[in-house]
């Protein structure tokens, strides 16, 4: 059992055990919290709702619903979505935010309340720490004043569409003239519903869907690493692609596979739709969080530019990138955010970016990622339950000699190389992230790290 309160959410595993896991209690008060704290202060209530196909969502979505209609806020209930759509919904339609109910990369075990603001991005850390705070919420709306009301809006995921293609930076036409054969892992999620009916928006023709159903029924970890990506691997290698795609449950994260049936990388997302940005950019500005690849900041002084790094998290982000008003950023999870179209992680402005570039380069995706700055990530993750203040003390210490940033766990700057080690916002482990220029390097970084955490 578990409940992960964070600037990623509520989230949390599904006994119905009120305080330790995401129960039904749990919904209601966090859906009360966030109206109490966020919503009632603007005059005309209205919250957009979406959300995954988890099969949970659907009487989650019900119990949220009900929660901010008695309190009279109206709800715009958008359906099976995937989180960058609801962010550009919930401006285009001026509404006052937005809750999407997915647990991202997490099993079905899980789910997640994911708060929005009125721009449809993330909550700072200051509002979520006023919704999470421990206390009994109880409605503050008069059972005889006026409910709220239920709307349905069936057209969001096309004004997501529609916004990305008007972007100069994606190029239908290119896209299009290059005839591409693409596979799509869509985790039988609303991916696999997004990502078809995008590319088919950009023309393309040849489509292989995998996945594609969205019936709650993920086909594997839904994280989209090297290790769960072996179904659309070995269909690329059997078949002929240029490329394939694969998303997490709400597809704000996109993991490419090449046409040789191998994967390009996670980290490597965000580069290359940077590469194709920045390119044409006199002096740009790109920003990524701290265990994010060393890629991003190669490229960007390649062009003159600078990069500016920021704490894990969308949120931290997006809060940076404001600040030094970078072109693009995101994180090293497969996160592009292009502030053009929504300030959040978002898949198919990825898509779109990527694909453009490999039409005007006319390179095939294994010769995008050979003319990148090369480096490996090894990630891992290990149960820790005491306080990491000791642990933090302890390494800092032990490489004092070195550069070190503490603004999220810890990170260590070597040589061409580098550690981070840091709680997870999603699930109850710690995270050990290494890049290097070898993996082999990269592995032996994180096992270094490990044996010292197992001896604190």
């Amino acid at each position: 059992m578990t409940l992960i309160k964070s600037i990623s959410g509520i989230r949390g595993t599904l006994e119905n055990i009120p305080g330790e896991s995401l129960s039904d209690f749990d919904v209601r008060q966090f859906t009360l919290a966030y109206h109490q704290e966020i919503i009632s202060n603007y005059e005309n209530q209205i919250v957009v709702l979406g959300r995954d196909a988890r099969k949970s969502g659907e009487h989650i979505a019900s119990l949220v619903s009900d929660v901010l209609i008695n309190e009279g806020c109206d709800v715009i209930d958008v359906g099976l979505v995937t989180t960058p759509t609801i962010g550009i919904c919930t401006k285009k339609l001026n509404a006052s935010g937005a809750i999407m109910i997915s647990a991202s990369h997490n099993d079905e075990k899980w789910n997640a309340l994911k708060l929005l603001n009125n721009n449809g991005e993330f909550l700072p850390p200051h509002e979520v720490s006023l919704i999470i705070k421990d206390i009994k919420r109880s409605s503050n709306h008069s059972s005889s004043s006026e409910k709220g009301e239920i709307k349905k809006y069936d057209n969001a995921l096309e004004d997501h569409i529609n916004l990305v293609l008007s972007q100069k930076e994606v190029s239908k036409e290119k896209i299009s003239s290059s005839s591409f054969s693409v596979a799509v892992d869509g985790i039988n999620s609303v991916g696999g519903v997004a990502i078809p009916k995008f590319l088919d928006a950009l023309g393309i023709k040849k489509i292989k869907e995998i996945n594609c159903e969205p019936n709650g029924e993920f086909a594997h970890n839904p994280e989209p690493l090297p290790e769960n990506l072996t179904e659309i691997c070995n269909v690329i290698q059997e078949g002929s692609f240029d490329l394939g795609i694969v998303v997490d449950p709400d597809a704000d994260r996109l993991c490419l596979i090449d046409e040789n049936g191998n994967p390009f990388g996670e980290e490597y997302t965000l580069v290359a739709a940077a590469e194709h940005l920045i390119s044409g950019i006199s002096k740009p500005v790109t920003c990524s969080n701290i265990s994010s690849s060393m890629a991003l900041k190669k490229i960007t002084e390649s062009y003159n530019g600078s990069y500016v790094s920021s704490p894990v998290g969308e949120i931290n982000v997006v809060q940076k990138m404001k600040e030094n008003k970078a072109h693009i950023g995101g994180e090293g999870n497969g996160g592009v955010i292009f502030p053009s179209t929504h300030y959040g992680r978002d898949s198919l402005i990825g898509i779109g970016l990527i694909l453009t570039l490999l039409s005007e380069r006319n390179i095939t995706l294994s010769a995008l990622k050979a003319s990148l700055p090369e480096y490996y990530i090894h990630k891992t993750k290990t149960t820790y339950n005491k306080p990491l203040d000791k642990v933090i003390a302890f390494f800092s210490e032990e490489y004092s000699t070195f550069n070190i940033d503490l603004r999220d766990g810890i990170r260590i700057d070597f040589n061409n190389s580098w550690t981070h080690l840091r709680k997870s916002n999603t699930e109850p482990v710690v995270r050990i992230i290494s890049e290097a220029q070898t993996l082999q390097k990269a592995i032996e970084l994180s096992n270094k790290i490990i044996s010292k955490l197992q001896i604190i």
